[in-house]
């Protein structure tokens, strides 16, 4: 394998003008609409809202919400690059959210935190510093 291992990633939401507004907040970063394109046939078509993808290593993905698909109680969990990643996580509760995990060191590896998001879903925070 000549890639990364995670190419894409989908983060389920009921509410997804809410769960929209929380990651914006949050990642201060502007998400795009995704035009699904095609009938669907028996597979309902999603409303998916992109975060935006840049030159570094690593995978995009999208806020996605489908009927018959709910958010939350999954146990996928996804970290976001980050600078300093208490500065994310001090901005998750005033966005709705909820911190779980303040800023902590995995050693050589950095630093995390975890936080819930108004839809349910776990979601990381990762940092070199």
């Amino acid at each position: 394998m000549d890639s990364n291992a995670v190419c894409w990633f989908e983060i389920y939401v009921d509410d997804m003008e809410r769960a929209k507004a929380f990651y914006e907040q949050v990642l201060e970063v502007e998400l795009t609409r995704l035009d699904v394109p095609g009938e669907g046939g028996d597979c309902p078509q999603p409303e998916m809202w992109a975060f935006p993808m840049g030159q570094r290593p690593g995978a995009s993905g999208a806020l996605c919400k489908m009927k018959g698909v709910s958010a939350g109680g999954n146990s996928t969990l996804v970290y976001f690059d980050t600078e300093d990643c208490s500065k994310p996580g001090a901005k998750v509760e005033a966005a709705g959210g909820k911190l779980q995990v303040p800023k902590m060191s995995i050693g050589d590896h950095g630093h995390i935190c975890v936080a819930e998001d108004t839809e349910g879903n776990m979601i990381g925070f990762h940092s070199l510093s």
